[in-house]
């Protein structure tokens, strides 16, 4: 009963929303609210800017992409700022096919069907409200009536220019149906629907022997002729081409390189004139947004080809790399998981992680600069504090390719190789190491990957395997400290007391007996030697830890466990380095004792409670790590 009482509350929505009037109420409508009468290109860009814009570190978030495009903020900005909104402010990129160039999968799809759903919401909101000439199959915009001798008139009291002439069957409708009485002309209120063909269209190229140029522009209904006596009157023609139904709103050119140039010349004058031809009538006005899509080979075949140097200059051409994010390819995956029949298998934590890892890899560059690899590169362009670089050192590396990102691994052979996992051992639970092997296994029967780059993938996942070897003990030895925050603070409040008196040269007091002390060099160097900080350096590390204290009080801030990267990782080492032995004992133990499996027990329960693993995932982690630790 939810369902049907949402279905009928769409329906009274809708009912709500409805306007019907003459041409005269619609300019007193204008006269309240301009925006009505805006372009699409302009439609579009409201639309984004109208779900909110952030800024993060300089750089400008879309809401309007939340959720479903991961880590592609800088393509994501650039087309919002160098199209959307160029053409929003009818500057003359709005004359210009857009074409959104990248690998499959890479989201080009996604991003379009976004644009497509979401202007289906927001023509049903205040701010997108359309309206349309009553009847028209083509939505034609109402303030088309507007005579050419009065525009100029018409802009002087509404501030609204008016581009596009009237349409052949609605000029004949304005004599016959009104009398010429524009005032009297019907107008309604329109919702933009793919699936009704309002105001969004969809071409994809087929057979070019087959496919017919009406499928852009229309045809003649052969079946009126006799009724209305010629070919050449509107109302024996079908308006029903997706440019015709596309008019107002978008347009998605599927593969738009893989057409016949036939179809690719009727484009030119849509963009740059507003207008095209249909059967034999003067040139039809139409305002729509044009999205292609293609990928690099096909767009390079496409211009070097002569014969298509005219459609050169029409089109805008948008990269849309892969993600190179860790982070955000584990959140891809997340996604594709959950829209799959693969939800209800439990995913052990990290696997995830390590799949996107060896992914990111396989898409990343070598850099060009000296002292950076490929991990230490991943690590950056994820955000990670990696210790002698700085955003400025990350904006190079960026720099160092303009084409970073158009190949490599795509997210669907990840999740289908996870796929292929499952269903082959039939597992209710996968883990990183599942995970790894099914990828390499699958590599072997990926046809696109030459022998060289399979070679390297391979090196990829070995890479892959050593960063959830690290991940994997860390994990492990979290869930053996019991209280490890409190653990890891109390250690850093110790070291901390202890370099302040030895750079201060002041002695320490003993809490218990009240007793002075020197500072205690043995446990600094215990804790100093974790991250590989030599006698000579010991001094200036210390003096640099310091320094961090007094910054972070000057700006009211507490310095705790987290704020000084290095050191945090020491104190972990230190704390895990107390704990090996103890780990090493009770994962590889064939028959532990009572205290060894109450021990086991717990840290089982700890990663299932607070890390997210189930029994299996646990007891697998906890094995695979004993056998490492005893290598």
């Amino acid at each position: 009963m939810d369902i049907l009482d949402k279905a009928r509350q769409y329906r009274e929505e809708e009912e709500r929303l409805t306007w019907r009037g003459t041409f005269a109420e619609y300019l007193e409508l204008l006269k309240e609210n301009p925006n009505i009468a805006q372009t699409a290109h302009s439609r579009v860009y409201n639309m984004i800017k109208d779900a909110g814009i952030e800024e993060v570190d300089g750089k400008k978030r879309y809401k309007f992409f939340d959720g479903d495009i991961y880590g592609l903020e800088d393509s994501i900005e650039k087309l919002v700022e160098e199209y959307f909104h160029s053409a929003a402010k009818r500057l003359d990129v709005r004359k210009r096919i857009l074409l959104l160039m990248g690998p499959v999968s890479g989201g080009k799809s996604t991003i379009v069907t976004m644009l497509k759903r979401g202007l289906e919401q927001y023509t049903r909101t205040e701010n997108g409200a359309v309206y349309a000439i009553a009847g028209c199959p083509m939505h034609e915009d109402p303030l088309h009536l507007i005579p050419q001798h009065l525009r100029d008139d018409f802009y002087e009291e509404y501030g609204i220019k008016i581009e596009g002439n009237l349409s052949p069957l609605n000029m004949m409708r304005l004599e016959k149906e009104y009398g010429g009485r524009i005032e009297d002309v019907m107008i309604e209120r329109i919702f933009f629907s793919e699936d009704k063909r309002t105001g969004i269209g969809t071409f994809s190229p087929s057979d070019p022997k087959s496919q017919d140029i009406a499928d852009l522009t229309g045809s003649i209904d052969f079946s009126t002729i006799a009724e209305y006596g010629s070919e050449s009157d509107p109302r024996a023609y079908r308006f029903d081409g997706e440019l015709n139904k596309a008019n107002r709103g978008l347009m998605e050119f599927q593969e738009m390189l893989k057409c016949d140039e036939k179809f690719l010349w009727h484009l030119l004058s849509l963009t740059q004139e507003g207008n095209f031809k249909a059967g034999r009538f003067a040139l039809i006005s139409a305002d729509e947004m044009i999205v292609a899509h293609t990928n690099e080979s096909e767009y390079k075949s496409f211009i070097s080809n002569k014969k298509n140097e005219a459609l050169h200059s029409r089109i805008i051409v948008m990269p849309v790399p892969y993600n190179l994010k860790v982070s955000e390819e584990e959140r891809i995956y997340q996604k594709m998981i959950k829209e799959s029949d693969m939800s209800h298998v439990h995913i052990a934590p990290h696997a995830l992680k390590v799949a996107a890892i060896f992914t990111i890899l396989t898409r990343l560059k070598a850099p060009k600069r000296q002292g950076v690899d490929l991990v230490k590169k991943m690590r950056l362009y994820d955000g990670e504090d990696v210790e002698g670089f700085n955003g400025q050192d990350l904006d190079e590396l960026k720099k160092e390719y303009q084409d970073e990102g158009m190949d490599g691994i795509d997210p669907r052979y990840v999740i289908n190789r996870i796929s292929s996992a499952i269903i082959r051992k039939q597992l209710t639970s996968i883990n990183a190491l599942d995970v790894l092997r099914s990828i390499k296994e699958g590599l072997d029967q990926h046809a696109s990957i030459s022998n060289e780059d399979r070679e390297r993938y391979k090196d990829f996942i070995a890479i892959a395997r050593k960063e959830y070897d690290e991940i994997a003990k860390k994990e492990v030895q979290k869930a053996f400290v019991y209280s490890y925050d409190e653990s890891a603070k109390t250690l850093m409040e110790n070291y901390l007391d202890n370099v302040e008196a030895y750079c201060n040269k002041n002695k320490l007091r003993d809490p218990l007996t009240g007793e002075e002390m020197n500072p205690d060099e043995k446990l600094m160097r215990s804790i100093e030697e974790q991250i590989g900080i030599s006698e000579n350096a010991k001094k200036a590390f210390r003096e640099e830890i310091l320094i961090r204290i007094s910054a972070y009080a000057r700006k009211g801030k507490k310095f705790d466990y987290n704020s000084h990267e290095r050191l945090r990782e020491a104190i972990q080492k230190k704390l895990f380095a107390d704990l090996k032995d103890v780990v090493k004992i009770t994962t590889s133990t064939k028959t532990p004792d009572e205290s060894q499996l109450k021990k086991v027990n717990e840290v089982i329960a700890r990663l299932i409670d607070e890390h997210g693993y189930n029994s299996v995932s646990a007891n697998e982690l906890l094995r695979y790590v004993g056998s490492l630790l005893n290598r």
